[in-house]
């Protein structure tokens, strides 16, 4: 008993002490960068009614808990500099180091503004080789998600400098966007960053962004219910569980198809890079295995290598001589493995490439690398492989209800993701989201103006600067005029100019047409940069947009565009005639039309339209080569009249 009565009594004052401890949100904490120039929150938990000071720069600041254990100490502004410690004393004393003051800037959406240095790091190699801006920091915030409502906290994280050791983790766009600011004005840039892979507006919006929205209100207050979330999510996993025809012949066949011993027979041709559907197999969701031999010369053999496949659809596991030296488990990463010395060996040597794919076209993407590189030495691995089918996976009738995905649900990032952080002050947003949205880019004509103004009511700041990409050129290009998801995508982007503090980042020309995530960030963040100089940084005659629609006027047989933006004038980029300008008359069918840039505007006509009355400029999801620039190198929107 006596020892029983201990446990408890140590127990009881574990827990006293625990609950006593002053507490800081993860993103209070060592090497921050806080906002200049205003008014700062320091915020936290301690045990009801306890005492914190917080101790800067030789003067003391106070609080007391309330009963519901939180404290807040408000900070008179600060001048740009650092670094400097803090002191926070309650029950417990914690020490804060190397706290900078600067900028920071939230930066959100989704993979493109996720998409780190490291995956980019043939591209900037070099500028990752060279990082040593430790004046440039940033938070990644982990992902998270909360149907019930707003966060206290983010999940566990940590301010990071912009070194090489750590400069791989960083966003390419902010990081890029940060270091032209920096290099400009020498002030420390903090990013925040929180953005998410492959999900909508509707998850970034607090619920204070969906007035009138009915149906989201009702669906946010049905994910309030956690029990019936939790329900839906059962029956939806046990009805969607996939019935295989077959194991993967591949790895059931002794010896395996991707081992040195393997015999292959009954392999067929295959032209790489290029989808299996598009030679000879139909409509195959399933596993093929590829197979390669190569001759490698020796001097290959005594370096470290890299192996460049392009992007596979979906997923991969890549094997060289028998052994498993990479796989990537969806289609949207570069695939570029790093092979160590005694990978390969003078001679033949035997790739294995497993893709397997659950929809849609599977294989290798066109137009990409592939090859395998070492000692400054490659051997180009497009042209004749050979392809075998290891499983086949049998279509499936889906019955009962679809799983509710929580980062799908309007509401569940924000709370989870940027609700946390509401306290902290912030010089403004940049934003990189829409791709997912491409299904209902009418709506989102309202949800982007909604969510700037439900952040900036949030964070308290009616002038929040909130600067945003316009989506790039992205898919096959087409040589008719045609309708556009991405352009109407764009359209709703150009209108949201119309919200005051607000700025657009054209990124028509920097695309790819077969890669959602294109390797240029630096041009994205640095675009974003001249927007944020031009408005935040006191450099009022800067040029930091390409042309932007403004009106038209309809004379005769041609119509004459004018523009804002116009820079030190307008101009092709490549010195050739004016392209991608369509027309039309009252029957709004588009033919492709003449331009020529005459002074500050643009004429636009076609023989075939006597009365014309619309334009079209870069109105498709990739358009044919879209010319319109002003003088310093920026492109002009895409935009139209027929709206």
């Amino acid at each position: 008993m006596k020892r029983l009565a201990t446990f408890i009594t140590l127990t009881f004052l574990c827990s006293f002490y625990a609950m006593a401890q002053i507490k800081l949100p993860y993103i209070i904490s060592d090497g921050m960068v806080l906002q200049r120039d205003v008014k700062l929150n320091i915020w936290g938990w301690a045990s009801p009614n306890e005492k914190v000071t917080l101790i800067f720069k030789g003067k003391k600041y106070v609080a007391v808990t309330g009963a519901d254990k939180k404290w807040i100490i408000s900070l008179p502004p600060q001048k740009v500099g650092g670094p400097y410690g803090m002191r926070l004393e309650g029950k417990n004393s914690i020490v804060l180091k190397d706290i900078l003051f600067g900028d920071v800037w939230l930066c959100a959406g989704q993979s493109n503004m996720v998409h780190q240095m490291r995956i980019h790091n043939i591209t900037y190699e070099k500028d990752i080789a060279n990082a040593n801006d430790d004046q440039i920091r940033q938070f990644w915030v982990p992902t998270a998600t909360n149907l019930l409502g707003p966060s206290s906290d983010f999940p566990r994280s940590s301010w990071k400098k912009a070194t090489t050791e750590s400069i791989g983790d960083f966003s390419a766009v902010a990081y890029f966007f940060a270091k032209n600011i920096y290099q400009k004005h020498h002030i420390p840039i903090g990013i925040i960053n929180a953005s998410v892979g492959g999900t909508s507006i509707e998850a970034w919006t607090g619920e204070g962004g969906f007035k009138d929205m009915k149906t989201v209100e009702k669906t946010i207050a049905e994910n309030k219910d956690t029990l019936r979330v939790n329900q839906i999510n059962h029956l939806a996993d046990v009805a969607s569980k996939p019935k295989l025809v077959s194991n993967d012949k591949g790895l059931t066949e002794i010896p395996k198809w991707f081992e040195v011993g393997y015999q292959p027979r009954g392999w067929r041709g295959f032209y790489l890079p290029g989808f299996w559907e598009d030679q000879g197999i139909r409509d195959l969701d399933g596993v093929v295995w590829f197979r390669k031999e190569i001759d490698v010369p020796i001097t290959m053999t005594t370096a470290p290598a890299r192996l460049q496949m392009g992007r596979i659809i979906d997923a991969d596991k890549v094997y060289i001589n028998g052994k498993l030296i990479g796989e990537t488990f969806y289609q949207y990463p570069q695939r570029r493995y790093m092979l160590p010395i005694g990978a390969l060996k003078p001679g033949k040597n035997l790739i294995v490439i497993r893709v397997e794919n659950t929809s849609g076209k599977g294989g290798f993407v066109p137009d990409k690398p592939y090859i395998l590189e070492a000692n400054g030495e490659n051997i180009d691995l497009k042209g004749e492989w050979q392809y075998k089918v290891g499983e086949v996976f049998k279509p499936f009738a889906k019955a009962g209800p679809s799983r509710i995905q929580e980062q799908a649900q309007p509401t569940a990032l924000y709370n989870a993701m940027i609700a946390p952080a509401l306290k902290y002050a912030i010089k403004g947003v940049l934003w990189y989201q829409g791709e997912n949205n491409i299904g209902n880019a009418i709506a989102y004509k309202k949800l982007l103006p909604n969510l700037i103004e439900n952040w900036r009511s949030e964070f308290g700041q009616a002038n929040l600067p909130f600067y945003y990409v316009q989506l790039p050129n992205f898919g096959d290009m087409r040589y008719l005029p045609t309708e556009s998801g991405w352009a109407l995508m764009r359209e709703a982007a150009l209108q949201t100019l119309k919200v005051p503090h607000t700025g657009m980042a054209v990124t028509i020309d920097l695309g790819e047409w077969n890669d959602i995530h294109p390797d240029n960030k630096k041009d994205v963040g640095e675009r974003l940069a001249l927007i944020a100089r031009r408005y935040n940084y006191g450099e009022g005659n800067l040029v930091f947009s390409g042309p932007i629609y403004k009106s038209s006027k309809v004379e005769g047989n041609k119509i004459y565009l004018n523009f804002d933006q116009l820079g030190s004038g307008l101009k092709t980029i490549d010195g050739e005639k004016l392209s991608a300008f369509e027309i039309a008359g009252e029957d709004k069918k588009f033919e492709w039309a003449e331009a020529e840039i005459i002074g500050n505007q643009v004429v636009v006509y076609a023989e075939k339209i006597a009365s014309p009355k619309y334009v079209r400029y870069a109105w498709a999801d990739n358009p044919v080569n879209p010319n319109l620039y002003n003088k310093e190198n920026l492109p002009a929107s895409p935009f139209r009249t027929d709206q």
